[in-house]
């Protein structure tokens, strides 16, 4: 099978055969990531430790339960995930970080530093795994990794979108175990934002918004939130402008940057640290300024307010942000009763983000003008893949056992008949920062 097709559990499981370990311990905050590793392959799983997730669908973890602690905030999605999969999974461990609010982005292991080593540790502690013997920093099946300390083996996986992802625990996560530190375009946050980037209604969307951007030969471009620049690689194609792209969080700039330089596009991007609420640059420096279902996630209006200082007059802004005001929709001949559990999307939004139709007014007072606003409706239909994966299973966690049948039946007759869809949207807006 060419390398580009292997699952995430053939990946990982080629890993582990390539650093001869039978056993390692395991850490991500994307069960989905491991679900294929726990449900074939459970004999090479010592300990199972999901930090903060806010998608967990259980079946896959039946066989390790007991080998599985679910580390939540005491609020937020986190806590309603892992509590209803504890349910689900009895001996479990569940761990609650008193007093902290943890949503899809939080930078947990920053946060959380010293409360979370040591839950793990504690936990692991009382599960096997190997000692390998290797050590340093390469790549193998796609994967990069990179190995410190000593002990039993201990693999971190990505993230999705916290700033810092493992970096501050590692120290101390390596006085206990040999820590494999992995990444690449195959998991994680990036794997999603890579899936979801090819969707061809996504792509249709983004160049929908650099339509209504127009930039001109000359203009400097800047991407506000860039994650693993799959949206900056596109533009890259379709214009010659300069293009910056910032994101506060340094791991997925590394891996844009190698995204980026695999795709020959190296010297079209420039990929630097930045948060969007202060951006690192001075008034009227570009052209054109885009941002991406990040504004859900900050202070939107203060990021409003820099992305119109750093343009310059006459410079078009664009902001596209998940429409949680409106339904999703999956494809399937569904009971009522289902059907209304599913169709609504998760709350994620920051208390001082935008994630709802607010967003035309709010760039209208922020002083744009000539507006171009509207829903853009975002089609998914590789259910193999990262987003969906990450969707239907908040959809599998919250069915009971009497329903669950139901949607399984219903989503492979309409896989069978080619019908497999699921939508959700977004709402975009373009405006004008006046001369």
């Amino acid at each position: 099978m060419p390398q580009n097709e292997l699952s995430p559990t053939a990946r990982l499981a080629a890993l582990l055969d390539h650093l001869g370990i039978a056993r390692a311990h395991i850490a991500s905050q994307i069960p989905s990531d491991i679900a294929g590793l726990a449900a074939a392959h459970p004999e090479r799983l010592g300990g199972i430790v999901c930090v903060t997730p806010v998608r967990l669908d259980p079946v896959p973890f039946d066989k390790v339960a007991e080998k599985m602690l679910l580390v939540a905030g005491e609020y937020g999605p986190t806590f309603e995930t892992t509590t209803r999969a504890a349910a689900r999974l009895p001996g479990a461990h569940h761990f609650i970080l008193d007093g902290y609010e943890a949503e899809g982005w939080s930078d947990t292991a920053a946060d959380r530093t010293h409360e979370l080593v040591e839950a793990m540790a504690v936990f692991l502690a009382g599960h096997a795994a190997d000692v390998p013997k290797a050590g340093g920093e390469s790549s193998h099946a796609g994967l990069s990794y990179r190995i410190e300390g000593s002990g039993p083996a201990l693999i971190l996986l990505p993230f999705f979108l916290a700033a810092s992802q493992w970096a501050p625990a590692v120290p101390e996560l390596a006085k206990h175990f040999t820590v494999i530190t992995v990444g690449g375009r195959y998991l994680g946050g990036v794997a999603m934002l890579e899936d979801r980037a090819q969707e061809p209604s996504y792509r249709a969307m983004f160049r929908g918004l650099v339509d209504a951007m127009a930039p001109t030969p000359g203009e400097a471009i800047l991407d506000v939130g860039c994650g693993a620049g799959s949206l900056d690689r596109q533009l890259a194609r379709l214009v010659d402008n300069k293009i910056t792209a910032i994101d506060p969080n340094t791991f997925m700039l590394g891996e844009a940057a190698a995204l980026a330089a695999a795709d020959g596009l190296a010297g079209r991007i420039d990929f630097r640290p930045g948060n969007a609420e202060a951006l690192p640059f001075p008034e009227a420096t570009f052209g054109c300024v885009f941002s991406v279902t990040v504004l859900e996630e900050c202070n939107a209006d203060r990021a409003m307010a820099e992305m119109i200082r750093v343009a310059r007059p006459g410079g078009r802004i664009a902001i596209a942000v998940r429409a949680l005001d409106l339904p999703q929709w999956w494809n399937l001949d569904l009971p009522d009763r289902i059907h209304r559990k599913v169709t609504p999307l998760v709350r994620s939004v920051g208390p001082s983000g935008v994630a709802d139709a607010s967003l035309y007014r709010r760039m209208r007072q922020a002083g744009l003008t000539e507006l171009v606003s509207y829903p853009s409706l975002i089609t998914l239909d590789r259910p193999d893949g990262p987003i969906w994966r990450y969707r239907e299973d908040h959809v599998l966690s919250i069915l009971d056992a009497d329903e669950l049948p139901v949607w399984h039946a219903a989503r492979a007759k309409a896989a069978a008949e080619g019908t497999l869809i699921a939508a959700h949207a977004l709402h975009c807006c373009v405006g004008t920062k006046p001369d």
